[in-house]
């Protein structure tokens, strides 16, 4: 969420013309994230989002925006696209899709206890059974496709222990992603990205899960994997934390229960979420866009996770 496009105040109030939520107060820039520009808007009527979208088109948008409204009519907690008089939470700013929602009570944690990964368990699972009926599709655009489209853009900047860590896991995920275990999982709309920094608590509560711009059907496990890589792993080493991983692991299932096939391919797919950000954080760290309040995030962290699953696997 770092500015790529500033918006100024005028431009503020001329987009809030259109919505039902008050007359523009102040305009600050997030800079925490690398995808969106984002601006903490507030009014006088509340506390508000505003996200220009710099890759995604007006043509995917819909299926991330309607998500999260259908998610929020079910009482997820999600941030709730606003509309204009017309109906429409797809907006455009500036020539570019944008969108406003409400600003969640809470903030993120840094340490996260097992109560918060519990939390997170639970809220996941709800997550996944809330969207089943919805009837938009969108398939992951960080998925499998994308890594194999990617990966050749970065081998020149690794050295050889790593590029030959990163093309052997690609293979193993195409391996796999071919077997009838995989074909077995259950699957359906998944956030996709619910790190410890996309997640609100107000004290010990969830308050809200938000940034669904990376959200896409895929297998619920592959969620769950995301989560459980950051959530209850050690950041400076990617060790699995099994206190935390145990709390996540209970909560979930208190609401859907793994099956047999995603027991089967627990690892795996824990694998296959570590390689995704680790692919992704070395593409955006080796070429970067140009952005206001950019920060990178550091690629050696999901190296770490990936190893530490690799040489010490999770199994159920």
């Amino acid at each position: 969420m770092a500015v790529f496009t500033e918006v100024s105040e005028q431009q503020a109030t001329t987009l809030l013309t259109q919505l039902s939520v008050g007359e523009l107060v102040s305009l600050q820039g997030i800079n925490s994230g690398i995808e969106n520009t984002n601006y903490f808007l507030t009014t006088d009527q509340g506390e508000y989002v505003l996200t220009v979208f710099e890759r995604l088109t007006h043509e995917q948008l819909p299926f991330y925006l309607y998500l999260m409204k259908h998610l929020a009519t079910r009482g997820v907690a999600v941030p709730d696209p606003q509309s204009n008089k017309h109906g429409d939470i797809l907006l455009t700013l500036l020539d570019k899709p944008a969108a406003v929602v409400n600003r969640l009570p809470g903030a993120c944690l840094v340490e996260p206890a097992t109560v918060h990964c519990a939390a997170m368990g639970q809220t996941l699972a709800h997550m996944h059974l809330a969207a089943k009926d919805y009837d938009r599709q969108q398939i992951n655009l960080r998925g499998l496709d994308w890594w194999n489209d990617t990966v050749p853009q970065i081998l020149a900047f690794l050295s050889p222990e790593q590029a030959g860590l990163l093309t052997h896991e690609l293979a193993y995920q195409n391996h796999i992603s071919t077997s009838s275990a995989y074909e077995a999982m259950p699957g359906g709309p998944v956030h996709a990205d619910a790190f410890r920094n996309n997640v609100l608590f107000d004290g010990d509560t969830l308050s809200g899960v938000f940034d669904f711009y990376f959200a896409g059907v895929d297998r619920w496990l592959f969620d769950l994997g995301v989560c459980i890589n950051d959530w209850c792993v050690d950041l400076n080493t990617g060790v699995m934390d099994h206190a935390r991983l145990q709390a996540m692991l209970n909560a979930y299932q208190q609401v859907r229960e793994l099956s047999a096939a995603e027991r089967a391919m627990f690892n795996p797919m824990l694998r296959a979420a570590a390689l995704r950000f680790w692919v992704s954080r070395l593409w955006d760290f080796h070429l970067p866009r140009e952005a206001s309040l950019l920060q990178p995030h550091d690629p050696a962290h999901f190296e770490r996770v990936l190893t530490q699953r690799l040489y010490d696997p999770v199994t159920l």
